[in-house]
């Protein structure tokens, strides 16, 4: 599948996700074994001293692994397990993740993910992570 139609079928899964809609989520990148995800910041997003809410860049470390790890894996996959360090306080205008698959076999992909902030236009990295991404079993028609 060609990157166009990757990033298409790509968007058409986020568009399928409510939370991610809630958040104004954007697909920006995809490409086999890899992807860009942006997140943008308002306040309803941030806690009580002005950086963006760790759940948030968690959710963010966590969305694009599991597209780089889909492409690779057929689509049907969930994140079996994930770590995240902040290094930096988000704060800014955006969040971008960018992640990609280390490793893939049939059943997993191992991802690592870096989270920036955009601050007047400036990348500053605020979160590093990595994870394991599984292929979901296939269905029998028979259960």
């Amino acid at each position: 599948m060609n990157e166009t139609l990757l990033l298409q079928k790509g968007q058409a899964f986020l568009a399928l996700q409510p939370f991610s809609v809630l958040r104004g989520a954007e697909l920006h990148g995809l490409k086999r074994g890899h992807c860009e995800l942006h997140v943008p910041v308002n306040p309803k997003i941030l806690q009580q001293n002005g950086f963006v809410h760790g759940g948030m860049v968690s959710y963010a470390a966590d969305n694009a692994p599991t597209y780089a790890g889909e492409t690779l894996l057929d689509w049907a996959v969930v994140t079996s397990e994930f770590k995240i360090n902040d290094v930096r306080p988000a704060i800014g205008e955006r969040l971008i993740a960018r992640a990609e698959a280390g490793y893939a076999g049939k059943t997993q992909a191992a991802c690592r993910c870096d989270v920036f902030v955009v601050v007047n236009g400036v990348e500053k990295l605020c979160a590093v992570a990595q994870g394991t991404i599984a292929r979901l079993p296939v269905k029998s028609s028979q259960t």
